[in-house]
This record gives structure tokens, sequence and C-alpha cells, in this order.
């Protein structure tokens, strides 16, 4: 399908802000993070029913179709409210893999995605938490007609209440993609992390049933397309965050009085909130760089080194959005009751969910041909 002029996506970004006004303010985050979930199943429900989570699905399966330029939209909106959701997870990381695995199985799962009734991740990282597309020390073996597999992955996104589990394992003909269905040998240990508002897990498989997605040995050429999927869906999503960021702290400076004068009236407060619009608007452009160089404009930069920019300029503009608006509102910013912090946490556990700064700045450089 091709995709939508400038006056849909706008539509289509007010029509998900209205929801998360609704029901994702700050009280409901709140609520969302204390709940064993972590998440709200009723606004995960009505995304579903906005057409949010079928987005990127292909027609056939009952999507709408389109590309990363309109799922930036949600992104971007789910970034601003700060919602907690298994999005990520579901439609992004483990939604790409199985959209580019040419498999009945996978298609069949993809539908279920698209109708907001199945939660899925992607159980990629090992110990060592580096992104890597073989040698995973996790096993998939062969016993009379079915696979089971072995081992551990960690800091699987979503991956504590996710129904289903793309899997990436070595077999002896490479390292391959399966979908994990049951609970039989998958023990799962939820983790505290930084960032409260985006779940996070251990799961160790010990024998557990497990159905080949596509042909062995081809895992490597679908997670490189995941790794771009996922730099390309953080950026727009930091993009959010870095705006909620600046608009919080404008809207504060206006307000809060000081020596009988509001404090954006200060030069040193000006200054700040001037260059945090500067990188808002860089992450802004680099985010849709990425997004267009995706969907295949041709136009663009190449897919893979807009993805990879994207991830450098749009982890910094959020993280150095977040870390102002803490200053800018002084001793409120720092309390648990302000939602400051929970930017800054966002942000930074998205800038080191991927490798973190040095790994990304490697791997632009060898993407350039450095």
């Amino acid at each position: 399908m091709s995709g939508t002029d400038p006056a849909e996506r706008e539509a289509l970004r007010s029509s998900v802000r209205d929801l998360l006004d609704r029901s994702a303010d700050d009280s409901a985050r709140r609520a969302a993070m204390a709940s064993d979930l972590g998440h709200d199943p009723v606004l995960w429900g009505r995304l579903a029913e906005l057409g949010a989570l079928s987005l990127t699905v292909p027609e056939e399966l009952g999507g709408a179709g389109y590309g990363a330029v309109e799922q930036s939209v949600i992104l971007g909106e789910l970034g601003r409210a700060l919602a907690p959701t298994p999005f990520l997870g579901t439609a992004v990381l483990a939604g790409t893999a199985l959209t580019a695995v040419d498999d009945p199985v996978a298609r069949e799962c993809l539908g279920q995605l698209a109708e907001g009734t199945t939660l899925a991740a992607l159980a990629l990282l090992e110990v060592d938490g580096r992104w890597r597309t073989g040698d995973f020390e996790t096993r998939a073996e062969s016993t009379g007609g079915s696979w089971r597999i072995t081992g551990t992955k960690t800091l699987v996104v979503d991956g504590a209440g996710a129904d289903v589990l793309v899997v990436a394992a070595d077999t002896g003909a490479g390292s391959s993609l399966f979908l994990v269905t049951g609970e039989g040998g998958v023990h799962r240990t939820p983790l505290r992390t930084l960032d409260l508002t985006r779940r996070m897990a251990t799961i160790t498989f010990e024998g557990a049933s497990a159905t080949l997605l596509g042909s062995e040995g081809g895992a490597p050429a679908v997670l490189d397309r995941v790794l771009d999927a996922a730099m390309t869906a953080l950026a727009s999503e930091q993009v959010g965050s870095a705006r909620a960021c600046l608009e919080a702290s404008v809207a504060y400076a206006k307000e809060r009085v000081q020596f009988g004068r509001p404090i954006g009236s200060f030069q040193a407060v000006k200054h700040r909130c001037a260059d945090m619009f500067v990188k808002v608007q860089l992450a802004a452009a680099a985010a849709q760089e990425a997004a267009h160089a995706a969907d295949g404009d041709p136009d663009r930069a190449p897919a893979a080194v807009a993805a990879a920019v994207a991830h450098t300029v749009c982890s910094d503009a959020a993280l150095s959005t977040a870390t102002e608006n803490i200053h800018v509102h002084g001793g409120i910013g720092f309390t648990w009751e302000h939602p400051a912090h929970l930017y800054y946490r966002r942000a930074k556990a998205s800038q080191l969910m991927l490798g973190g700064p040095a790994v990304n700045s490697e791997r632009l450089l060898g993407r350039l041909g450095g």
C-alpha cells in the first residue's frame, strides 16, 4: 500500500494523542507501572481498535500495510505520553522479525498481533548484552521432527508478559529463528531496570518446544532488518519524549515566578530552552529521514546509515532535554512525584538498549565503509 499524505498522518497523530491524553495521563502511567502487567490492557485494546497495532502488518494478513513513516507517528505520541505499553516489543521487534520471515506460522502470528489479542517479544540478547546476529549460546536441536531450545536470553523487552516469543538460537546449520508459544521449559524472571515504564525480563529455556521460522541459518538477514527497524522506531519515540520535555520546560518557565518575574525571563533559562528546541528540531529531522529511508524513498540516505544516524542524534536529544527539563523545574524536577525523572530514565535506557553510543558509533562507521 502506498504511504499516507501529511494530512492523513496529522489526523492519525491527533487521534492517537487524544486517546493518550484521555487514557495515559500521569496517574494512569503510575497505575500501569505498579501493576503486574506493567501496562494498561484497556489502553492496549483501544490502540488496537484505532488500528495502531495493525498499521505495518501486510494487508493480506489483516493489517493496513503501511510503513515506518506512519508507524513513527504512533511511536512519537507514545514517547510524548511516556505510555507504558508493549508496543516496542510486540509491534516493532517481534513484529518486524515475523514480517521479514517468509513463513506461514509467522504470518498467522502477525494476524494475531494485528488484532491486539497476542503480545510478542524478541528474545535475542545473551549474557554480554550485545546485539548480534550469530554465535548464540542458546541452542536448538531437532529430535524426532520437533525442535527444542536450551539457553538463556536477557533484557528481553516486554518478555515477562509476552504470549509468544521469537527466539534466536544456533543450530547445526547456523543462526535461526524460532517461535515459542508454550510455557513448558520456559522460565521468566522480571528485571528491575532503570526505565520503570518499560518491562524487561530474563528468560531461560530448558528444552522448550519451538517451531522453526523460515529456514535454518536464516536469522542474520532478518536480525539486521530488525536492528534497523529498532533504531528507527526508538528515534521516533525519543523525539516524542524530547518534545514533551521541551514543552514542559517552556510551560513551567512561563508560570514559575522568582524574584517577582517568570523564570523564563532570565537569560540562563532562555538559553536552556533554546538549546532544547534546537536539539528537538534536529532529532525530528533525523528520525523522519530514517523513517522515509526505511520505506524505500530514493531521495533519502541509505536506510542502514539513516537508522544509525537517527539513533545517535535522537538518543542525545532525548537524554539532553530530559536532563534540562529536570534543571528547569528545579527542586520539584528531582522528586518522585514529578514525571521528569521518568523521562530521564526512559532516555538513558533507550540510549543503551542497542549497545550505547560507542557501539553505535562503530556501527555507523562500519555502515559508511570506514
